[in-house]
């Protein structure tokens, strides 16, 4: 029942390692062969893998782990999943219903552990209720905002016999019902209030890319028809053409100048499917005081949560962005042309300050300049590009222009080390003849560095370029800025060898340490036809600009080493240059 509930949702493969309460599992597996199982290395790893595959397809991922560790193991992957929106259905064993609670060989209270990082679990207890729990799952997870299942399975569950299979049609969810469409007369409000706007700007998060390839064409025809400036946070980019003039770039902690002062002083704010988090508003009382907030949200809970909005609307991005569209034309609107003319001349001032600008002398790498030659001599290849967590994940955010959803993948929310290479190894899976490049730093990559294993046996020719400064970079760059450049453990001394290593895990190693080798070296690691473990060797002194500093405004946001003040401010509120 439960393989051919898997085959029923679409499900063509897992991510999974076996262990005793889920044997019973494997062995069905291993009598079928429409469904793949992929054998990670570690539990943590496969969630990662999961989180890759459905990022980058739209598809739920899908894990199977066994009880008591195998479960915890998860628990990372799953609280990333939950934090950046991933559509997972993590399948756990468990011990026999007649030992849970007893403190049985590899058991875990799984539900109690996992309630607070899923959007929802389950503990079946009985057979016949295996079916329609498998098919709620899948509704639950990719249906509203899309987030982790647990389905813990008892083995003993397991091994029982039944023939009262339910079919995903026969199934529809008893409460949930998340709301999809927004109410006429919030689209209409939306539509009059955006008229009125001299200053309006687009915001733009995950949430478009999580309602689907439509929702993105149909943001870009909207941000177009208005003529107005667009933004997306971490999760949102490729949501809009990273390219197109109308893009400021990314906003937040390492977000563009531009971006961040035209979120300061914007009228009229267009949240769509963008959570306010603390790295895009900063301190509270001064983000974007001055403006009219809409906030676009399948999640009602979302709205309101961190910051208070003008005109709450509850649905789906596409859906309402189709509605605004609809709405704008039949009214005949148009923005005062004059006013917007010259909103767009005080952001070309801000995007004159070309604030990703960086100078590269000499033969020692900037890593900001391994980044964007690696952009530039991938772009037309249309790459999906995996992250891991730090200086290297927000440098990439910065000179990678993504033009479609899908082919961002990072984590987001909670900062997850080691959630790259994992997640690569998914996308991979997904795409077997694209080019998947994890972005990673060396720190990181140690997390989870045996899934180069999982890659090697699959053949999966992921490509991880490690920005190897020899530091925590992130960490070192805090220290340095906020802590008087007391440096507490955040040199990571005793590396290994990344090329002896990629070596041992049959893949292929190539080092970099000179700016004139830079690029022959990474197209020889492009048009490498296995794994390649790319370890570029960059200053280790270079900190991320822009940074606004944790808790300050926008307008207070650092552009360089030097950059200590805070921007000034007009009589009229408007930041200054």
């Amino acid at each position: 029942m439960l393989i051919k509930a898997l085959k029923d949702q679409g499900v063509e493969v897992v991510f999974g390692y076996p262990g005793g309460a889920v044997l019973p599992i494997y062995d069905a597996l291993f009598q079928q062969n429409e469904i793949q199982h992929i054998l990670v290395r570690q539990e943590g790893g496969a969630v990662h893998a999961a989180e890759g595959y459905a990022r980058s397809t739209g598809k739920v991922g899908v894990v199977l782990v066994t009880s008591g560790p195998g479960a915890t193991n998860a628990v990372t992957g799953l609280t990333d999943a939950l934090m950046d929106s991933i559509p997972i259905v993590c399948l756990t064993g468990q011990v026999p219903t007649h030992l849970i609670g007893n403190d049985a060989f590899q058991e875990a209270d799984t539900t109690g552990i996992t309630r607070p990082c899923t959007k929802h679990n389950y503990l079946v207890k009985e057979v016949a209720d295996l079916p329609r729990t498998l098919h709620e799952a899948f509704f639950v997870a990719q249906n509203g905002r899309p987030g982790p299942v647990v389905i813990d399975l008892p083995k003993d569950v397991m091994q029982a016999k039944s023939d009262c299979y339910i079919p995903p049609e026969e199934v529809k969810h008893r409460s949930y019902r998340p709301q999809v469409k927004a109410e006429d007369d919030k689209i209409a409000e939306a539509v009059a209030m955006i008229a009125k706007a001299k200053r309006p700007i687009v915001y733009a998060g995950g949430g478009v890319i999580n309602s689907g390839p439509k929702a993105s064409e149909l943001l870009t025809r909207f941000v177009k028809l208005l003529g107005v400036p667009c933004t997306n946070t971490l999760m949102g980019l490729g949501a809009y053409p990273g390219s197109d003039p109308q893009f400021v770039g990314m906003l937040g902690m390492h977000g563009t100048y531009e971006a961040n002062l035209a979120m300061y002083n914007c009228d009229v704010m267009i949240n769509i499917g963008a959570r306010f988090d603390d790295r895009v508003t900063g301190r509270l009382d001064e983000f974007s005081p001055n403006s009219k907030k809409i906030h676009v949200d399948i999640d009602a809970s979302s709205i309101n949560k961190n910051v208070m909005v003008d005109l709450p609307i509850v649905g789906d991005a596409g859906s309402v962005l189709e509605d605004l569209l609809a709405a704008w034309k039949a009214g005949g609107h148009e923005l005062d042309q004059k006013a917007l003319k010259a909103w767009w001349e005080k952001i070309d001032e801000w995007r004159a300050r070309d604030c990703l600008k960086f100078e590269q002398k000499g033969q020692i790498i900037k890593p900001q300049h391994a980044i964007k030659r690696l952009y530039e001599l991938t772009k037309d290849r249309s790459p999906f590009i995996t992250t891991e967590v730090g200086q290297h994940q927000m440098w990439a955010a910065q000179y990678f222009k993504f033009e479609k959803p899908n082919h961002w993948m990072t984590s987001g929310g909670l900062g997850t080390m080691g959630y790259g290479m994992p997640a690569a190894l998914g996308v991979q899976r997904a795409h077997p003849e694209a080019l998947v490049i994890d972005i990673a730093g060396e720190a990181s990559i140690l997390m989870n560095i045996q899934e180069l294993s999982c890659i090697a046996q699959y053949d999966l020719p992921v490509k991880v370029f490690i920005v190897n400064n020899q530091w925590m970079g992130m960490v070192r760059q805090w220290q340095e800025l906020l802590h008087g450049g007391r440096y507490s453990e955040s040199y990571s001394a005793s590396l290994p060898d990344f090329v002896k290593l990629a070596e041992s895990f049959h893949a292929v190693g190539i080092r970099c340490e000179k700016a004139d080798d830079l690029d022959d070296k990474i197209m020889e690691m492009i048009e490498t036809p296995k794994p390649v473990i790319f370890d570029c060797l960059v200053a280790q002194d270079e900190n991320c600009f822009p940074m606004i500093p944790s808790g300050a405004a926008h307008y207070e946001m650092l552009l360089g080493p030097d950059d200590k003040a805070a921007k000034p401010i007009s009589e009229e509120g408007m930041v200054l240059v």
